[in-house]
């Protein structure tokens, strides 16, 4: 029986992993984030294709690609945004035309696509540092900034405000309030258990930066030393809301009642053409609220962990809170398992003062006018 032949363009598919080399790029730059590394994936995935031959066949192996890096991950939402806007960035750049035209020779539409793309991964590379010269400007002098999870922006931001008031008077004069989660583990790819936030707060603290690190319970208790919240974001929607870590809209409900001015600071590739209308409509399927009746859930759902369980849960990657009572099992919140790292919140745009983007400082209501202008 003969057998069919596999097009060139089908085993160039197969032989380029593509969540493979997206979990290479973040293990190799630990200061990479998710829709970059995306971005470059798919970049390296165009470069690795030679057979492609038509435009239509680029475009079909990027959708199919980026779906699979979508599917990959528990929580998707900063790299779809990245992976949809390049992908758009792609087809703008076609309609275009290089320096062959739109229906030129295909060679020379390649090595248009592949110059462009590697273009646009530079231009996202070098927005978080045109973030941080913009938002440094928001850390006034003798105040006092709440933070929380382990956004790069956020750290960049801090960093240059240090660094600027450093030149200007010879230190830094504002102080940090570290929001700290256990339940969100160094998740970046270099399979620490340390908390988020651990390598901004070093950084900071080498920079003389006064740094307090407070549980999400204490954010209420502190608030009234706070002068401004400032927190990145996973994506930014349609209405200027945003998608970050747990935590986060609780942190902007205290601000908004204590009067205290919230600022979000996210790069464009950040901003995601979605709407939520509420909590349960942000589009990752979570688990947050588990209501059962049964007990042995208590115990394997992680509030309490049974001896025989701590070496394979060990062996997993879970932190385990050792046996302290000697009642033959381990203490453990179910809010702190490993699973649970990537449980995010939607915060509206009503609790949110600003945006900044590299594209300038940005009021809520503004946001649907630059996704129109990023995507059209």
């Amino acid at each position: 029986m003969a057998s069919s032949a596999e097009s060139p363009h089908e085993a160039g598919k197969q032989s380029f992993d593509i969540v493979s080399t997206y979990r290479s790029l973040l293990l190799s730059d630990p200061e990479l984030t998710m829709p970059v590394a995306a971005i470059e994936a798919l970049v390296s995935l165009l470069q690795n294709s030679p057979s492609l031959s038509t435009i239509s066949e680029i475009l079909d192996l990027l959708a199919s690609n980026a779906e699979k890096l979508k599917q990959s991950i528990a929580n998707p939402i900063s790299l779809s945004a990245g992976t949809d806007l390049f992908q758009r960035y792609i087809i703008n750049s076609l309609q275009r035309g290089g320096p062959a035209g739109a229906a030129g020779d295909f060679d020379a539409i390649r090595a248009h696509l592949l110059t462009n793309g590697r273009l646009f991964v530079a231009r996202a590379k070098e927005a978080r540092r045109m973030i941080a010269q913009t938002a440094r400007q928001f850390i006034k002098v003798g105040s006092t900034v709440l933070t929380n999870g382990g956004s790069r922006v956020v750290s960049a931001v801090l960093q240059a405000a240090a660094e600027a008031q450093i030149k200007e008077t010879g230190a830094p004069r504002f102080r940090v309030v570290y929001a700290v989660s256990a339940s969100y583990k160094n998740s970046y790819g270099d399979g620490g258990d340390t908390a988020e936030g651990t390598a901004t707060v070093t950084a900071l603290r080498r920079l003389a930066v006064p740094v307090a690190m407070i549980s999400e319970a204490a954010v209420a208790y502190s608030m009234g030393q706070i002068d401004v919240v400032l927190v990145g974001a996973e994506g930014v929607v349609e209405n200027g809301g945003i998608i970050s870590r747990m935590g986060t809209y609780q942190m902007a409900v205290l601000a908004k009642a204590s009067g205290k001015p919230m600022y979000v600071v996210a790069e464009s590739h950040k901003f995601v053409r979605v709407f939520p209308l509420g909590q349960q409509d942000i589009g990752v399927d979570q688990n947050v609220l588990n209501f059962t009746t049964k007990v042995e859930e208590v115990i394997e759902t992680g509030l309490l962990t049974p001896k025989a369980n701590f070496a394979s849960r060990r062996i997993a990657g879970e932190s385990i809170t050792p046996d302290l009572d000697g009642s033959g099992y381990f203490g453990k919140d179910a809010l702190h398992d490993s699973k649970n790292a990537d449980f995010v919140d939607y915060t509206p745009p009503g609790y949110i003062s600003a945006l900044i983007s590299e594209n300038g400082v940005l009021t809520p209501s503004a946001v649907s006018e630059e996704l129109i202008k990023i995507w059209y």
